[in-house]
This record gives C-alpha cells, sequence and structure tokens, in this order.
C-alpha cells in the first residue's frame, strides 16, 4: 500500500493521544478508578460544547498518568499511528503543570517522553522535538517555577508553548517567562486566535516574540493582521477537526483554511488532541480535501509549509531531504 503524502506535524499535545483503550489500560495498572462503564461509555464523553468542557475531560482523564513508563507507552502510541498517516517529524507538546499538580514530577514526564521520542526514528521513521507548554489559566509565577524545573531537561527540549483556556488569558500575560525562556535559547510558539481575539495573536507576535502561531484561524477578522502574517510568512498550525469539535467552526465546510491559503497565509494542518476530535493528522488532510475541496497541490503546499516551519534549523539536510519526498510524491498512487 502506497505512503500517504509525507508531512509534519506541529501542533500535538501528547495527553491528547490518549485514546480510550490505552487509558482503561493505564487506569488499571495504576489503580485508578475511571467513572466511566468502558470504552464505548468513555467515547459517548467525547462530545464538547467549546473549549472548557473539553479541557475538564481532558483534565480528568490524565489522572492515569503517573509513571515514565506511561508516559513512554503514550507517546509510542501516537508515534506509530502518525507514521502510519506520513508524518515523518513530529514537534510534541506536553503540559508538565497538569501533571506536577497531581505529584508527577518534572523528570517522570521528560524521561518518559524521551524514552519513546529517543527510538521514534528507528522504530517509526519519524523524527522529533518535544515542547513544553505552560498552562494560561495558571499563574505567570508557575509558568515561571515550571521553567526551573526544566532546567536539568533542556537538552531534551527545543522550545516553549502556550496552551489551554484562552479567553481572559492573553499572551502578555506571560512577558516574563517567555523573556527567560529566550535567554535559555528555547524556540518559542504559542496558541492565540482560536476562541480568543486577533489581537490576541498581535500580542503573541510583539509581547512574546513567538515564531509560530498555534491555530491562529481568527487572524481573519484582521486584514492588516493577515496582511503582516503574509509578509513575515509567520506559521499557522491550524486544526480543522479540533475547530468544528470545539465549536470554534459550526461544521468544517465553514473552515477558513481554504481562504487562509488564497490569501498566502503559511497554513499548516495538524491534529491537536487527535484522540478527542475524531482524528489523526492525516484524518485532517482528507477532512478537509473532501469539505472544502482543497486541491491536491494545495494538499502538497500543506504538507511544504509544515516542513518549512518545523524546528529543524540544525539539520537542514534532514529538512531538505523531507521536502524533496514531499515535492516527490505522486498523488495518483495512492
Amino acid at each position: 500500500m502506497p505512503l500517504p503524502l509525507p508531512k509534519a506535524e506541529l501542533h500535538l499535545h501528547i495527553e491528547g493521544t490518549l485514546e480510550p483503550e490505552l487509558a482503561f489500560a493505564l487506569a488499571a495498572r495504576n489503580g485508578v478508578t475511571l467513572p466511566y462503564a468502558d470504552t464505548e461509555a468513555l467515547r459517548e464523553a467525547y462530545r464538547f460544547s467549546d473549549l472548557q468542557s473539553f479541557l475538564d475531560l481532558y483534565y480528568g482523564l490524565m489522572t492515569v498518568l503517573r509513571t515514565a513508563e506511561d508516559f513512554t507507552e503514550l507517546a509510542d502510541a501516537y508515534l506509530a499511528r502518525a507514521a502510519a498517516q506520513g508524518v515523518r517529524h513530529a514537534e510534541v507538546f506536553f503540559d508538565p503543570q497538569a501533571h506536577a499538580v497531581r505529584g508527577v514530577p518534572m523528570g517522570t514526564v521528560v524521561e518518559g517522553l524521551a524514552a519513546a521520542l529517543d527510538r521514534a526514528e528507528e522504530r517509526h521513521g519519524v523524527s522529533t522535538r518535544l515542547i513544553m507548554c505552560f498552562l494560561r489559566d495558571e499563574s505567570a509565577e508557575s509558568a515561571l517555577a515550571t521553567l526551573e524545573a526544566a532546567k536539568p531537561y533542556l537538552d531534551r527540549i527545543t522550545g516553549v508553548g502556550l496552551d489551554s483556556a484562552e479567553v481572559g488569558h492573553p499572551p502578555s500575560k506571560f512577558r516574563e517567562v517567555y523573556a527567560a525562556a529566550d535567554a535559555l535559547g528555547l524556540r518559542k510558539v504559542a496558541h492565540a486566535g482560536e476562541e480568543g481575539p486577533p489581537a490576541y495573536i498581535v500580542e503573541a507576535l510583539d509581547v512574546l516574540g513567538v515564531e509560530r502561531i498555534d491555530h491562529g484561524l481568527r487572524c481573519m477578522e484582521d486584514p492588516a493582521l493577515v496582511s503582516r502574517l503574509v509578509r513575515d510568512r509567520v506559521p499557522l498550525t491550524l486544526c480543522p477537526l479540533s475547530n468544528v469539535r470545539l465549536r470554534a467552526v459550526d461544521v468544517l465546510a465553514d473552515h477558513p483554511l481554504a481562504s487562509m491559503l488564497a490569501a498566502g497565509l503559511m497554513a499548516t494542518v495538524n491534529s491537536d488532541d487527535p484522540a478527542y476530535f475524531g482524528g489523526y493528522v492525516g484524518d485532517n488532510f482528507d477532512a478537509v480535501r473532501d469539505a472544502l475541496g482543497v486541491e491536491r497541490e494545495q494538499l502538497r503546499t500543506l504538507a511544504r509549509n509544515s516542513f518549512e516551519a518545523s524546528f529543524l534549523e540544525d539539520d537542514e539536510e534532514r529538512r531538505a531531504r523531507y521536502l524533496a519526498e514531499v515535492e516527490a510524491y505522486d498523488f495518483d498512487a495512492e
């Protein structure tokens, strides 16, 4: 069977890859009782009215993640699924504050994930980077403490991000921690413009100095911002199926991706929290092709953008090889 279109995934929360079957297996191993009768009952709970309703379940289900082995198993399962859908490079988010509050230390999380990421290329043909996210609905002081706790593990962490409940928590709240991360040589991304306004995208760029905007679909409400993003080639890591599940758009046919491509924005397609939102990154590519009429060469552009937007500056030979795979890809062989 031919391989799918090669692509990089740049917006993926590893905790959001926790499938119901693995959740129940880890619960049994760790003596955790889940408030669901079985995997089907848990899947039924994956119906969300907004971002917060998703986050409530997302953080609640994390209680099954206790040991380094749990995080290794979680990441390895994601990598196998991603590779099967054409992912050649993955930049993986993780949320240490959500684990620390449960008594799971930074080292357990990072070392567990690293055990899977270290063998990802050998086992799955996927290169990886790890990005530590701060929870924006926690305090700036908590973010600074998290960065401090991460210092022994910075050889494993490429960058920092900002996620969780967006509205009411503007990027400027985290000015100090992003300045500290920059001083440590970490790359910088942030969620902005999903539920929050276009002004949050501007703040993420101007106050935090981010290099990529995670989501960013509401930029289309501000023509001047769109012009700036096009001019500066700022990557946007869009997550179409996530946007529908969290009601950022009502139906996929209303998603602005096609308009964004037509405007010249450097859009990429990703899966966000695929266990919860109905599909991994290849599923997102298929969905926008079918719902939005995104054509073959536009899909190739999305794949090309994903590698160009990746943090592979330390391995330009690898990036060039991935881009060559995209250019040589034959859609007729699918």
